[in-house]
């Protein structure tokens, strides 16, 4: 097993230190090339000017605080049917960007569904997925679908930016309650015409354990690189984060960062120009599964497993079978049923008069784990964030 925290990272610099010397002008014509690629994101804190934290959200609105940690009770108990519910049939349309590696969408639904049917909701169910931050034309004409048949609920997400406009239109053309997914910071441009519930994980609080632990692991010096997914909301939030929190330590340099979509062959890609091009690269901060699992490709690839470090985003099965074979060093793990159990507990209320209970942002649990959390601590966490979609 991999050494862990600063006498490791020594080791790796020692080693990559003897390869340095060696590039110069052909590590500027390698990253030319890359940059007209790839896109560089800017940093700073102007992308988060849009939303309110959670933090925030709850100092403008405290009474909402009291009114989360009721629903979280309700989201942690089995399904409770407490008050009776109408004879009706619900329509819900689900629109998820579920072409991916994580099975964090596929797995939501199934916990949705599940838990609906535990609390003895009559629906039904209109799925629809589509790729990452892409077929926005293709998304656009499912929500004309959910719309034309008078869905009582849609779910959906927020990434890119088109999505914002969508979202409005569709909450101003009819009663259709909306959940917006993997999003837990309310947007300010909506202003008082916010969704039904955004409910997920707090991006910000997963990329704030991921840099605590490379602060740890690499004793606050450091050499790394960061690939983001595509430009949107979930690359802002996982992603400038990051640089802002190791931006707070003056000796974790950043080398460089590219846009390369949820996407595992252009992670790969990416890395292995990044792997070449920098030498003395201590990690590789990935922003989803696909791209942890595409640096992971690259490492094993260029026999730098190991050397180089990086990182998984969510816990997803494909994440930690790489945890347990030794090939990802860690992963910061969502509690994931917890959110498609807490939108059924949110329609459940809703259909029995109790809106008021419902808060307006619902978010879940994290948890870092490593290749040293143990088989034991893993299946304990697998049994609580998969409880549902076994």
């Amino acid at each position: 097993m991999r050494e862990t925290g600063r006498d490791a990272h020594l080791k790796r610099k020692s080693k990559q230190g003897q390869r340095g010397s060696v590039f110069g002008i052909v590590k500027a014509g390698l990253m030319l090339f890359f940059c007209l690629v790839l896109s560089v994101p800017a940093f700073g804190q102007s992308r988060f000017e849009d939303y309110w934290t959670i933090d925030e959200f709850f100092r403008k609105k405290p009474a909402q605080k009291q009114i989360t940690a009721a629903f979280e009770k309700r989201v942690q108990k089995s399904g409770n049917v407490d008050v009776p519910l109408p004879d009706r049939t619900l329509r819900i349309s689900v629109v998820y960007p579920g072409v991916q590696a994580s099975d964090y969408w596929t797995r939501s639904v199934r916990a949705f569904e599940a838990r609906l049917k535990e609390l003895g909701v009559k629906y039904t169910l209109m799925p629809y997925f589509t790729r990452p931050s892409k077929d926005v034309g293709m998304q656009r004409s499912y929500l004309a679908k959910a719309l034309n048949s008078k869905a009582d609920y849609l779910v959906f997400t927020l990434n890119a930016e088109r999505h914002k406009g969508l979202i409005q239109k569709f909450m101003a053309a009819g009663p259709t309650k909306v959940f917006l997914q993997n999003i837990t910071t309310p947007l300010k441009a909506f202003g008082n015409r916010q969704p039904f519930q955004y409910v997920g994980f707090d991006h910000i609080a997963g990329t704030r354990l991921l840099a605590e632990r490379y602060l740890t692991e690499t004793g606050g010096e450091a050499t790394y690189a960061m690939l983001y997914g595509p430009e949107g909301y979930v690359s802002a939030m996982r992603g400038d984060s990051f640089y802002l929190f190791m931006d707070e330590h003056p000796k974790m340099k950043r080398a460089a960062a590219y846009y390369v979509g949820f996407d595992r062959e252009k992670a790969r890609a990416a890395a292995l120009e990044l792997l070449t091009a920098y030498p003395d690269l201590d990690f590789i901060y990935s922003a989803s599964t696909d791209i942890a699992l595409g640096v992971v490709d690259a490492l094993k690839e260029t026999g730098k497993l190991g050397q180089v470090l990086t990182n998984g985003w969510g816990g997803g099965a494909a994440e930690l079978a790489a945890l347990e074979a030794g090939e990802l060093p860690f992963t910061v793990m969502r509690m994931n049923d917890d959110n498609g159990v807490a939108m059924a507990e949110a329609v459940f209320l809703d259909q029995t008069g109790r809106r008021a209970a419902v808060p307006l942002v619902y978010s879940g649990e994290l948890v870092l784990v490593d290749q040293k959390s143990g088989s034991k601590r893993l299946m304990e966490l697998k049994e609580r964030a998969f409880r549902y979609s076994k």
